[in-house]
């Protein structure tokens, strides 16, 4: 889990320089016009071949292998929450609340009063999900899925710091190498795609730590780095009173970082007495992907 802090950031894009990733229908004919001749009846003129399409298909990420590879002798040289290529704001002004369930020592519970009250404003909301939580509870996790308020965001496979070199964060060992890297976004990754059909396209790794060469690994797989502007809950541990404050004070743009595996916490109290307000203002509301 992430830290009692604020950061504020705009760092945008997918890449780091370490690990980069590799590189009509047809027209309907007419018919006859009402002048032709009587004699005979018209002729239906042939029918125009229509032209073949391919399915779009996405595209293929690569192997595990071809990753490893990419990565091979790649020395990080930066590491912490606000790096190139993860992003902390969205265009427009609105705010984009994201909420993490980190799963096993990092909390197995599920807060149904904050996912009620987000659905009762009708407030979208991106979800991150550690695979030892959708484990722990399939049932809120299908349900989560099938809600089109919300977008489901991949929180990692066991809850670790991204890096290649086994960096901490908070007490917390990260992935000690490029492979264990690797296993941390794609075991997830696989789990979430069962859940909900399809690829997630955001990542947060757990405690939002990284170093450049663990980015752009994640975005060699496809998907995005979700990092935060603004630390809304304090890593569960803040008083309903104490989120209510920061998140009324978010400034446009952010990218809001909360828990939604602490049912015990201040998250839930403290997002019921903010976010009335904050509608009632006009402030609008994103998931990360739009």
């Amino acid at each position: 889990m992430v830290g009692r802090r604020t950061v504020l950031a705009a760092a945008l894009g997918l890449a780091a320089a370490a690990c980069a990733a590799p590189g009509p229908e047809a027209r309907p004919e007419g018919r006859p016009g009402p002048d032709a001749p009587s004699a005979a009846p018209p002729t239906a003129p042939s029918a125009a071949p229509t032209p073949t399409q391919s399915p779009v298909r996405p595209p293929v990420p690569p192997t595990r292998e071809q990753v490893l590879a990419r990565c091979a002798g790649q020395v990080p040289q930066q590491w912490g929450t606000d790096l190139p290529g993860v992003t902390a704001t969205v265009p427009g002004g609105a705010l984009a609340l994201t909420f993490d369930a980190c799963g096993g020592p990092g909390g197995d519970g599920y807060d149904a009063a904050l996912i009620g009250t987000l659905r009762r404003l009708r407030v979208p909301a991106t979800l991150f999900l550690n695979a030892r939580w959708v484990d722990a509870n399939p049932g809120p996790a299908a349900e989560l899925a099938a809600d089109p308020l919300f977008e489901l965001g991949n929180h990692g496979t066991a809850h670790r710091p991204l890096s290649v070199t086994g960096r901490s964060a908070y007490g917390i060992t990260g992935t000690a190498d490029p492979a264990a890297a690797y296993e941390e976004v794609a075991g997830n990754r696989a789990k979430l795609t069962a859940l909900l059909g399809r690829a997630p396209g955001w990542f947060r790794a757990g405690t939002a730590h990284y170093d450049e060469v663990a980015v752009a690994l994640v975005g060699q797989l496809g998907e995005q780095v979700a990092g935060f502007a603004v630390n809304g809950d304090g890593g569960a541990t803040f008083t309903p009173a104490q989120v209510a404050r920061t998140v009324a004070a978010a400034p446009p743009g952010s990218i809001v970082i909360s828990h939604f595996n602490h049912p015990d916490a201040g998250t839930a109290e403290g997002y019921a007495q903010v976010l009335p307000g904050l509608l009632d203002a006009g402030q609008r509301f994103v998931r990360l992907s739009g």
